[in-house]
This record gives structure tokens, sequence and C-alpha cells, in this order.
């Protein structure tokens, strides 16, 4: 951590920066090479509760049209088949519990709403960074993730493309690179 290393001086509510944030996903596509892709459009609050961890939460809202894995074709056949955009546009996540597991990392516990359907999940994330930036504000930084079977959300194998060779992993790695401000 840059600037502040006690948890009780983080306590305050926290909006997710679309611009200095990442939250990606990687999977195994024809069980060779990995496809990597991520959200462009997403937006989220973190309340964090320093003397107390567990008091915290998060949510986030995805939109699900927004995914990107740089191939338009496969873009295209994920947000129609895979995730049903016409139908659910979005993706959330809101916690239900959060432990602390050491100093910085922390087990966020969580509803996981995809294609309508919602399931919990668990994500490891550690506390990475705090300071403040240039206009004064104050920041966080978070790493996590996650791994969950698409399966469980009804996210199946409809078609394969015109090749043959679109074949997908049940395990989907999420991976989350966030950066917070605090709300004044």
């Amino acid at each position: 951590m840059a600037t502040t290393s006690r948890l009780d001086q983080l306590t305050g509510e926290y909006v997710i920066d679309p611009a200095r944030t990442r939250i990606g996903f990687v999977v195994r596509s024809t069980k060779i090479t990995k496809v990597r892709g991520w959200f462009e459009r997403f937006d989220g609050v973190v309340q964090l509760d320093g003397d107390d961890p567990t008091k915290s939460s998060v949510r986030l809202t995805l939109q699900a049209a927004s995914i990107q894995t740089r191939n338009r074709r496969r873009d295209d056949h994920l947000r129609r088949e895979f995730l049903a955009v016409e139908a659910h546009p979005t993706i959330t996540f809101a916690s239900t519990a959060i432990r602390a597991e050491g100093s910085s990392t922390f087990m966020i516990t969580g509803d996981l709403t995809i294609r309508g359907a919602v399931k919990p999940v668990a994500v490891t994330v550690e506390l990475t960074r705090t300071d403040h930036d240039p206009a004064g504000g104050f920041r966080v930084g978070f790493v996590g993730r996650a791994s969950v079977n698409r399966k469980d959300w009804g996210v199946r194998m409809i078609s394969a493309l015109d090749n043959g060779s679109f074949v997908i992993d049940d395990r989907v790695d999420l991976l989350l690179e966030v950066s917070a401000g605090r709300r004044i």
C-alpha cells in the first residue's frame, strides 16, 4: 500500500473508476488456447468499514453487451448465444459476506447474476494500493480472482463457428483490477 496502511483509515464509500479498472475473464478455447476478454462498461460501489471489514459491501453492474475479446465475430456470438444480452442486458454482483484472510487479503462471497440466474461466488481480493490522486481525492486499488462454471448460469454451447473449432471450457476465470475513489 502506498500511503495508508491502517484499515481503519479506509472507511467510506468508494465509486469504482471505469477508466482505471479492468474486469475481465480467461477461458480455454479449442482446448489449446486461452481467450481473454473484458467488459468495457460497468459501474459499482464499494462500502468499506476499516474497523470491521465484515460490515463492508460491494455492488457491481456490468453491461453484458460491452464484452470484448478483440474478435468481432466471437464477441457477437458471446453476446447473442452465451450471454443473451437482449433478454439479460446486465450482469450483477452483490456481496453477501466479507471475511479478512490476512492484513490485506479478503474473501468476498456474493450473488452473481448472469442470464437471470443467481448463484453464489467467492472472490479472493487483495488490497494493493491506497493513495491520494493528483486532484486530492483518496483512492484504493484491489486485485481479485474467482473461478466459475459457466454452465451454473445456463451459459451453454449453442453452436460452433463455421470452422467447427469453437469449443469453450466450462471453467471461466474472472479477473479484477479495481481502482475506486472515495466519495466526499
